[in-house]
């Protein structure tokens, strides 16, 4: 009984991930292509397309596997700057947290160099104290002024991308901070 909202959702996402949009973080500015908006769709038609095949619907199947291909290649070709590290959006070069989520949805293989050097590049450059900032709003036209903290979830994405590239005791050593800062219902 969910299989027909499986195909409403992919089919959505078939025919809006052309489009520039306000990004996940619901940015004022101008709509832009933005890298975490394009791989939400690549998520979407990726399992979409898995779920039909273990439906038996072949031509589903690879119909939505070859646009999630589509995607993947589209990113790859205007979501990656020239170090290599997944941009914000197709016309920056700035970071943004969560291209932090190809790495825990697969969309790259753990040892990929454009994986790692993006995983690396927001552990040390988007990055205050420790924790990690969504984007640095200097570089991003989000609509809003002045400076923003922190945000949590970043950072805990931040330690399954790091374990899932390798780096195991930044994980373990970022997890432990995070969690001495938790209240004391944890």
């Amino acid at each position: 009984r969910l299989w027909p909202i499986v195909q409403t959702q992919a089919q959505c996402a078939t025919e809006v991930w052309r489009e520039p949009d306000q990004g996940i973080w619901e940015a004022r500015g101008k709509p832009q292509h933005y890298v975490s908006s394009k791989l939400m769709g690549w998520v979407a038609l990726d399992r979409a397309s898995k779920l039909a095949g273990i439906r038996g619907d072949g031509d589903l199947a690879a119909t939505w596997r070859a646009t999630a291909a589509e995607i993947k290649d589209d990113i790859l070709a205007h979501g990656v700057d020239k170090r290599g590290v997944l941009r914000q959006h197709y016309d920056t070069d700035a970071l943004d947290a969560s291209t932090l989520l190809a790495a825990i949805f697969g969309f790259l293989p753990r040892d990929d160099k454009r994986l790692r050097a993006s995983v690396l590049a927001i552990a040390d450059e988007l990055t205050e104290h420790g924790f990690v900032l969504r984007y640095r709003t200097e570089e991003t036209d989000d609509g809003l002024s002045g400076k923003e903290g922190t945000f949590l979830i970043c950072s805990f994405w931040l330690v399954s991308a790091l374990a899932i590239i390798g780096e195991q005791q930044r994980a373990r050593d970022l997890m432990e901070r995070l969690l001495r800062v938790a209240s004391p219902l944890g």
